[in-house]
C-alpha cells in the first residue's frame, strides 16, 4: 500500500487509471473475519458512480465502493527493455524468478494454443478470429480477439452472434485474465452485455527437460494418427469426422498409448510440437489403473519426442478445481500463467460441448 511520509495510507489511484492493474485496501464489511481491512489486487476495469470494478487473476469481479477505499495503487507490472536491434522498448512481465516459468506473452501464448487446436472453419474480423467446427469443443467454436475488431465493440458482437448464428452454433468468445496484455477489460464489458461466464480453467507453462528426464522406456507408442484403440480410451465417444480434423491438427501432432487389456490402452495423451512449445492434452487413464504414473509415463515419452523435435518449453491447461491435476502439474515444474474463460452470447443456447484438451484421472484435466 501507498504510504505518505507522515506514515498515512493513501489512495493514489483515480477513474484515469482504468485498465491498469492496482492493489487497494478497504474498510472490511461488519463482521468480516480476519480482520478490519481487505486487500484486492487486479485489474480496475472500471469506476462509476462511487463504485470501483476490479477484475481478480481468476477472473472475478470485485464491487468495491469508493467510500471504502484507505489505500490503493497501480501496481507496476512491466519493466521497459530495449530490443537488440536498438528498436521501440518492448515490454516484459517482472513475476519473481522462483515463479516464473518459460517466458512467454499471452498473445503468444494464446496464438501457440488456438494453432495446437484448430478450427474446421475460421474468418477474420479485423484482429479477432471467428472459429468454427461444428460445435466440437468451445475452443474450436468461439472468438479468439487478440486485437481490435475493426468496429465499435457493439456492431463486432453483433457480428459475431450472425456469424455463429448462420452455423447453428452459440456465440462464445474466450477471454484470458491474470497476466500482461489479457483482456479484463473486454470480459466487464461482456458482463456489461449480458454475456455468460461459462467456463473457466488455467494455463500453465513448464521446462520440457524436467517431463521428459521422467521417460523410463516404459512402451509408450507414438503415432502420428488418432487410431480406434486410442478413441476407444478417449473421453469423447463417438468422434465425429470434424472431431477427427481437430484433433488431427496442429504443426506437428504425436499421439501417444499405453497398451491396455482388451485392445484399449491403459493411459493416452496427445501432444503438438510448435517451435519451442509443446502442448499436452487429451492425457486419459483408465480408471482402474490410476495412481500408478501412467500420466506422467504418456507425458514424458510425449516430451522426449516434442525435445528431439526442438522444442524445449511446454504448455497445457488444467481446471482450477483439479487438485490433483494442480498437483502432479506442479511436481512436473508447471505454474499458472493465465486464466481463461468462455463467454457466451445472451440467448444463445448452450450447444457447445465443454472441454477439449482433456486430462483425466490422475493426471488433471483442461477445459475448452
Amino acid at each position: 500500500m501507498e504510504i505518505s511520509a507522515a506514515g498515512r495510507l493513501e489512495v493514489r489511484i483515480t477513474a484515469a487509471d482504468v485498465g491498469k492493474r492496482v492493489s487497494v485496501r478497504r474498510l472490511g464489511e461488519p463482521g468480516t473475519p480476519g480482520g478490519r481491512f481487505t486487500d484486492t489486487v487486479g485489474v480496475l476495469t472500471s469506476w462509476d458512480n462511487g463504485v470501483l470494478v476490479i477484475t481478480r487473476k481468476s477472473g472475478e469481479s470485485v464491487r468495491i465502493a469508493e467510500s471504502s477505499l484507505v489505500a490503493g495503487k497501480v501496481v507496476p507490472a512491466r519493466r521497459p527493455t530495449t530490443t537488440p536491434q536498438g528498436g521501440a522498448p518492448r515490454h516484459v512481465t517482472t513475476a519473481p524468478a522462483r515463479r516464473r516459468g518459460p517466458a512467454a506473452t499471452y498473445d503468444e501464448l494464446a496464438r501457440v494454443a488456438a494453432r495446437a487446436w484448430p478450427p474446421v472453419e475460421s474468418e477474420r474480423l479485423g484482429e479477432w478470429e471467428l472459429r468454427a467446427a461444428g460445435g466440437f469443443t468451445r475452443r474450436a467454436n468461439s472468438v479468439l480477439p487478440l486485437g481490435d475488431p475493426g468496429l465499435p465493440l457493439d456492431e463486432a458482437l453483433a457480428a459475431v452472434r450472425r456469424w455463429y448464428g448462420e452455423r447453428g452454433l452459440p456465440a462464445y468468445v474466450q477471454t484470458a485474465t491474470g497476466a500482461e496484455g489479457t483482456q479484463e477489460l473486454l470480459c466487464a464489458e461482456l458482463e456489461r452485455r449480458g454475456w455468460v461466464r461459462e467456463v473457466s480453467a488455467e494455463l500453465w507453462t513448464g521446462a520440457l527437460a524436467p517431463v521428459a528426464d521422467r521417460a523410463e522406456g516404459s512402451g509408450v507408442v507414438l503415432s502420428r494418427t488418432a487410431d480406434e484403440a486410442w478413441l476407444a480410451r478417449y473421453r469423447r465417444k463417438g468422434v465425429s469426422e470434424v472431431a477427427l480434423e481437430v484433433l488431427g491438427g496442429g504443426p506437428s501432432v504425436w499421439f501417444a498409448s499405453v497398451p491396455g487389456e482388451g485392445g484399449v490402452p491403459a493411459a493416452i495423451g496427445r501432444c503438438v510440437v510448435d517451435g519451442r512449445w509443446a502442448s499436452f492434452a487429451a492425457v486419459e487413464v483408465d480408471p482402474a489403473l490410476r495412481r500408478r504414473g501412467l500420466a506422467t509415463t504418456v507425458l514424458a515419452a510425449l516430451a522426449r519426442r516434442a525435445l528431439d523435435e526442438g522444442a524445449s518449453a511446454a504448455w497445457l491447461q488444467v481446471e482450477t478445481d483439479n487438485a490433483a491435476a494442480r498437483a502432479l502439474y506442479g511436481a512436473l515444474g508447471f505454474s499458472a500463467h493465465h486464466a481463461y474463460h468462455h463467454y457466451r452470447a445472451p440467448g444463445s443456447g448452450p450447444g457447445a460441448a465443454p472441454g477439449a484438451a482433456a486430462v483425466s484421472g490422475n493426471s488433471g484435466s483442461g477445459r475448452s
